[in-house]
C-alpha cells in the first residue's frame, strides 16, 4: 500500500496517512502527524478527537512523548499513562482527558524536518497488539514524503537563486557595456570604474548598475529585456 500514489498533495497526503493509521488501530481514539520545523513543533494533521489537545500541551511545555519520539528518532510506547512519571504534569493531563495509552513513531528523524506519528487511546495497554509493521510503513511513507517534498522545495529555491544571479549579471554586463561606449575602455576598466563607484556611495554593484540604466532608458531594466553581453 501507498497512501502517496493516491493524494496529489502533501497536506492531503499527510491527512490520509493520519486516517489510515486511526482506521487500521481501531483500539485509538486519535491519530495526530507532528512536524518540527526550525524548533516550533506544529499538528499538521489529524484524525479522530484527542489528538489535537494532547500534541498541543506537549508543545506548550516543549516536552512530552511525541516529542521525544521526533528529537530522538525512537518509537515512545507508553501502554499505562497513569504509571508514566516522565514529561512533568503531561501525564495526568492526558489521564484527566481520558487518554491512558500512546503511540509515537518518527518520522523523518534528524532532518530539518522531523515529525511523529502519534497514536492515542483511552484504555491501557492498546497498542500492545497493534500492527506495528503497517505503523512503520506508514511512518516511512511519510519520511519519504518529506523527503521529496524539501527536494522539490530545494530544487526551486535553487532555480530561483540562478535566475537572480542570471538577471543580477546582465544588469551589470549591460552597465558594463555602456560604460565602455562612453569611456571608450575595455570591459574590465568599465567594472573597475563601476565597482569603485559602489564602493564609494556604499550600495551593491546591482543597484548601482540598474540606477545607471534607468537613468538612460528612462525606465528600470526589466527581466525581459535583459540579455547578457557575448
Amino acid at each position: 500500500m501507498d497512501v502517496l500514489l493516491e493524494t496529489d498533495s502533501l497536506e492531503a497526503f499527510l491527512l490520509t496517512l493520519a486516517e489510515t493509521a486511526a482506521a487500521r488501530t481501531p483500539i485509538s481514539d486519535g491519530c495526530g502527524i507532528t512536524l518540527e520545523r526550525k524548533g516550533r513543533p506544529l499538528t499538521v494533521a489529524s484524525a479522530g478527537t484527542s489528538a489535537p489537545y494532547l500534541d498541543e500541551k506537549q508543545y506548550g511545555q516543549n516536552d512530552g512523548p511525541c516529542l521525544t519520539a521526533l528529537r530522538t528518532g525512537q518509537e515512545i510506547s507508553i501502554p499505562d499513562m497513569s504509571s508514566e512519571v516522565r514529561w512533568g504534569d503531561y501525564p495526568a493531563y492526558a489521564l484527566a482527558s481520558g487518554t491512558y495509552a500512546s503511540l509515537s513513531l518518527p518520522i523523518a528523524a534528524h532532518t530539518h524536518t522531523a515529525g511523529a506519528l502519534n497514536l492515542y487511546s483511552a484504555k491501557k495497554d492498546a497498542f500492545a497488539d497493534a500492527d506495528m509493521a503497517l505503523l512503520r510503513d506508514l511512518a516511512a511513507q511519510a519520511t519519504g514524503a518529506l523527503a521529496l517534498a524539501q527536494r522539490i522545495a530545494d530544487a526551486q529555491e535553487f532555480a530561483e537563486d540562478l535566475q537572480t544571479a542570471l538577471v543580477t549579471r546582465a544588469v551589470i554586463d549591460q552597465a558594463i557595456g555602456v560604460i565602455m561606449g562612453q569611456q571608450h575602455c575595455t570591459d574590465e576598466e568599465a567594472f573597475t570604474v563601476l565597482r569603485k563607484a559602489s564602493q564609494n556611495r556604499n550600495i551593491k554593484l546591482y543597484e548601482l548598475c540598474t540606477e545607471l540604466l534607468t537613468k538612460i532608458g528612462g525606465r528600470p531594466p526589466t527581466e525581459k529585456g535583459l540579455r547578457p553581453r557575448r
